[in-house]
């Protein structure tokens, strides 16, 4: 158990608390137990496209509720967008904008355009899609239009401060996830379902590769970590022990995870950060005891989903607790250990509250097999262990053996008060709202009523007040007859007092002004907000204006290496465009002056990438990169925008550029050209050049897709005993590390600088049959990226993509050619 003492603190604000809304249950779960906002997702263009979803048409009803029951409500379009769905999309918002929809969360840049040339005061939130680490991301959304930021996941409470010291000139809210799921790769860089499945977490289709077993290969030998398989699989996000750090810190708003949970888990959760927050709040203010989070709490948390809580990256790195690799599914309340095993029982030394009725689960350290489990029939405590008795062959006890470990995974009890939680109509949480009376003998009571929100309501008593000889209106028989709220939305949370003298009115009257202003307040609240929009605005109006006229040019190959040895085989192949992505940027010096040294027919050219993530205090990375002095860069994120801004600059794929929209407004930032983003099929890739002027765009036909890039180590947490970079002696730079899947794919993991890893796909994707088509839509910069490849492969691969440029062979002929010969295979991936 956790204390956090007060610390004095000045204007402390109260978070929102958001909620998560996959269904009409969960939205009436999330307010009876205390949201102050939900988030939810239509048939279309949401991350969670597996959710139950909202229609279009439950709009105007769901946010009268919502509105009625003083709770915010956002819509969740925190997809990228293609060019075939543009107007769809506009559709879609011009009916958002008019239901009264409290906010968009949005990924697409090009749509956060669309959104702010439509409507000049719709409000937009910047999805942690958006990938914001820094306060460069801040500023960037800011001057997208954007009202709030959420920021990404791995944002340490150390991190989240100096991004709001930072960006405090900018005043714009933030929000962090504090419950639920944490994603092993970051938000928006994930291609990992897109890669395997065709699937992509861009497009709320993510099919959670990170949740399944996987063998960790060093230097070709499989890694012996014992029952350690889920190596990618985090421990669930609970923030609940550093609640006063985060109200500290500023945050505007605390997001539970959740859109496929059950109604039970939105109820379940909404309930315990509510009063979580509340105590949070009073500790802080000085106004209620130091703030501890209770065993209940954590318990009611570990059956609501868990695949174990951990604060995740709240209080920094730490590469050893993060992910546990045990299991990649829900468990729920450890209970122990198993001691001896019955005919019809099993013994053990309980961890955790057990009663008859209760379902457990049996953990032999072989998630990925039937487990055995049931429910408890009996409970007998003995003298050091309990026995748990369950029904004739309702467990199989013969699979069960000594040492097994047993959680708790079902409480029906407790999912029935859940249930009961927001059964009903009659509203269950009530929202203050503050009464001011006024009033002198012979003129009329005036009662006014404020609610949080800011709405009014006004009454006066039809009789006028007479002076009282016994029993006046005090102040406690006032705050009697005005806080008879029940059945309402509202609960009395002060009331001032400003009659003139000791005063009398019917007691009928008290009650029917109370109602009167019950009902003001309702239907002020059930009005829809009204943004402005304009009616002739349209997506085209954005679209880029195409050149007048383009100069013929010839096909180039663009090529990036990520080792010494592949530099110099792509400089001895005649290739005169080179992007260098090293793990140490140290080395970029050294290799620009290979480049520049080079005496070929043509002068080549080099340009270097910094990392991928740029979080506060990583300016020295950045540094670095630059002072390799190379031709160009490789723009990979905000903070990349700012510092290499008047350089010679290509935007990377990281930018997520998948509509024309967002492709021009990128080109405003002198950018020579934008890598296509990779979640686009050969056919929107041919939409996009339709769209765009063909000459910003480069697109990549040949790579091993970089599927999952994150913030936790492999190499630090499997192959050290150490927590971070500080400590864990540096195994990326002694071994080759690989993850072998359940199909046999063995995938490369390389690090940064940052120490963020990258896992790439080991099966190499070509575009080779695409590419005469793209040409003839005018796309002229192909880009060939290898990871581990030898110099002759490096150098045979591209003799053929050289000869594909010029017409010798075909698309087709590539294609066979390369599956032929690739030991792995080679795919035609997510072009198809």
């Amino acid at each position: 158990m956790t204390a956090s003492k007060p610390i004095p603190t000045l204007s402390l604000q109260r978070p929102e608390l958001l909620a998560p809304a996959g269904s009409w249950d969960c939205a009436k779960a999330a307010i009876e137990n205390g949201a102050d906002a939900i988030y939810f997702g239509l048939e279309r263009f949401n991350a969670r496209m597996r959710a139950e979803n909202f229609t279009e048409a439950d709009l105007p009803e769901l946010m009268g509720l919502l509105h009625q029951r003083g709770v915010r409500g956002y819509v969740t379009l925190n997809t990228l967008v293609f060019p075939r769905e543009l107007a769809e999309a506009e559709q879609y918002l011009r009916t958002i904008i008019a239901a009264g929809v409290d906010a968009v969360i949005v990924q697409d840049v090009g749509l956060c355009r669309l959104i702010r040339h439509l409507s000049p005061d719709f409000p937009i939130h910047a999805s942690t899609q958006m990938t914001i680490t820094s306060a460069a991301g801040v500023e960037f959304a800011s001057a997208l239009g954007c009202q709030l930021v959420v920021l990404a996941r791995e944002c340490s409470l150390k991190e989240i401060r100096k991004i709001q010291r930072s960006a405090r000139s900018l005043s714009l809210p933030l929000e962090v996830f504090v419950h639920g799921a944490l994603c092993v790769a970051y938000s928006g860089q994930c291609l990992t379902s897109e890669a395997l499945g065709g699937r992509s977490a861009n497009r709320g289709e993510c099919a959670q590769a990170c949740r399944m077993p996987y063998d960790l290969l060093a230097d070709g030998e499989v890694v012996d970590l014992g029952d350690r398989k889920y190596l990618l699989s985090p421990q669930d996000l609970a923030g609940i022990d550093v609640l006063p750090e985060l109200i500290q810190a500023g945050v505007h708003c605390l997001k539970i995870e959740g859109r496929l949970k059950s109604a039970e888990y939105v109820a379940n959760v909404t309930r315990v950060y509510r009063q979580a927050l509340d105590r949070a709040m009073a500790a802080l203010a000085g106004s209620g005891d130091a703030y501890h989070v209770r065993e209940a709490d954590r318990y009611q948390l570990e059956m609501a989903f868990s695949r174990g809580l951990y604060t995740g990256w709240f209080k920094g790195i730490q590469n050893q607790e993060l992910v546990h690799a045990r299991f990649g599914k829900k468990r729920g309340v450890y209970l122990g250990e198993v001691s001896r095993v019955g005919k019809d029982y099993v013994a053990l030394r309980l961890q955790a509250p057990i009663k008859p009725g209760d379902g457990v689960v049996f953990d032999n350290s072989h998630p990925d097999r039937a487990e055995a489990g049931g429910r408890v029939y009996a409970v007998e405590p003995q003298t050091r262990d309990t026995i748990l008795r369950f029904g004739r062959h309702d467990v199989n006890l013969g699979r069960i053996r000594i040492g097994d470990k047993l959680w708790k995974t079902s409480d029906p009890e407790l999912d029935r008060q859940l249930r009961q939680s927001f059964a009903g109509n009659t509203p269950q949480f009530q929202r203050p709202i503050r009464i001011e009376i006024y009033g002198a003998a012979g003129e009329p009571l005036t009662a006014i009523a404020r609610d949080e929100q800011g709405h009014l309501a006004q009454a006066q008593s039809s009789m006028p007040l007479v002076t009282a000889h016994n029993q006046p209106l005090t102040q406690e028989r006032l705050k009697e007859q005005f806080g008879r709220l029940g059945n309402t939305p509202f609960r009395l949370g002060h009331l001032d007092n400003y009659l003139q003298g000791d005063l009398l009115l019917p007691i009928s009257e008290l009650n029917r002004l109370r109602r009167e202003l019950v009902t003001q307040l309702e239907a002020q609240r059930r009005q829809p907000k009204r943004w402005q929009l304009s009616a002739s605005a349209s997506w085209t109006d954005l679209l880029p204006v195409p050149p007048a006229s383009v100069p013929a040019s010839a096909a180039q190959l663009v090529v990036l290496v990520r080792t010494w040895e592949q530099l110099n085989a792509v400089l001895d192949a005649g290739i005169t465009r080179i992007y260098a992505e090293f793990e140490d940027p140290r080395r970029y010096r050294d290799a620009v002056a290979l480049v520049h040294g080079y005496r070929g027919s043509t002068a080549p050219q080099i340009y270097v990438a910094p990392p991928r993530i740029t979080k506060p205090g990583e300016q020295w990375i950045l540094q670095q990169v630059r002072a390799a002095n190379a031709d160009g860069y490789l723009v990979r994120n905000y903070d990349h925008l700012t510092y290499f801004a008047g350089e010679r600059c290509v935007g990377d794929f990281s930018l997520n550029v998948a509509n024309p929209l967002t492709a021009a407004y990128f080109k405003q930032f002198g950018l020579e050209r934008l890598t296509a983003s990779y979640d686009l099929n050969v056919q929107q890739l041919q939409d996009l050049l339709q769209y765009c002027p063909p000459d910003w765009l480069e697109i990549t036909i040949h790579q091993h897709m970089p599927m999952f890039h994150m913030e936790h180590c492999v190499f630090c947490a499997f192959l050290s005993d150490g927590t971070d970079y500080t400590n864990c002696g540096r195994p990326c730079e002694q071994h080759q590390v690989k993850l072998r899947d359940r199909v046999g794919s063995e995938h490369i993991v390389q690090a940064d600088a940052g120490c963020r890893n990258t896992v790439f796909n080991g099966v190499a994707q070509t575009g080779a049959e695409y590419v005469q088509r793209l040409m003839e839509l005018g796309a002229r910069q192909f880009r060939i990226e290898f990871v581990n490849e030898t110099p002759a492969r490096v150098q045979h691969t591209l003799e053929r993509y050289g000869q594909l440029l010029q017409g010798a062979i075909s698309g087709a002929q590539l294609w066979r050619e390369l599956r032929l010969q690739n030991q792995l295979g080679v795919t035609r991936g997510t072009l198809m």
